[in-house]
């Protein structure tokens, strides 16, 4: 059975280095009929419970640890008896949020996560944050890449943990050798695709995004 995507937006606040931002988030449910996995948990366990309905939950996946991706992620994973995953280096992000309940496992480059008749690669792209990670699907033509890239440029880099040229190398790196035709999927706005990114980005490059 062919993997699909549910998607939801939540609203809630980010918080980092003493300031806090009122934001909306995208939450994704990658899966078919009988499984899934959830990309990030942002700010509403019970929003994204209802995407995932009846099916089993494999894992709850991180694209990194900032508060507005996995706030209420410990609430979903304990509610779906599901592991949480994080790539390690963004340890040091998790605990602000989370001091008192480690993730479950990890994620690393090139792991493969099964879901149904499909597949998600991880992609270490480091930048925003030193442990994000993007999941790609090449069956589904499908890459998300929470704050890594989105429609408009790549994801900020002006607070604690995260370096411009470090987030630049991941996305001409790791990003935009894939497919033109490769939808892209955010962690807040609208979605895009890898072909309408690609001409911008030396732009972006140039003015130091």
């Amino acid at each position: 059975m062919t993997a699909r995507i549910d998607h939801t937006t939540t609203s809630g606040t980010f918080s980092l280095d003493g300031q806090t931002f009122e934001v909306d988030n995208n939450a994704w449910v990658f899966g078919d009929d009988q499984e899934c996995v959830v990309i990030d948990v942002p700010h509403d366990a019970e929003a994204i419970r209802a995407l995932v309905g009846n099916r089993a939950v494999k894992a709850v996946l991180a694209t990194h640890a900032h508060d507005d991706h996995v706030r209420a992620a410990v609430a979903l994973a304990d509610a779906v008896h599901a592991p949480l995953l994080l790539h390690p280096d963004d340890r040091v992000l998790w605990d602000l949020v989370h001091p008192d309940r480690a993730p479950d496992g990890e994620l690393a480059d090139g792991q493969l996560v099964v879901v149904g008749d499909a597949e998600l690669e991880i992609l270490h792209t480091p930048g925003h944050a030193p442990g994000a990670v993007c999941f790609y699907s090449p069956q589904r033509g499908v890459v998300f890449t929470g704050d890594t890239l989105f429609a408009g440029g790549p994801g900020a880099t002006g607070r604690s943990y995260s370096d411009f040229s470090v987030l630049v190398a991941s996305i001409r790196d790791r990003l935009l050798p894939l497919p033109d035709a490769t939808t892209v999927h955010t962690g807040h706005g609208e979605s895009t695709t890898i072909g309408a990114v690609r001409p911008q980005f030396d732009e972006w490059v140039a003015r130091g995004y």
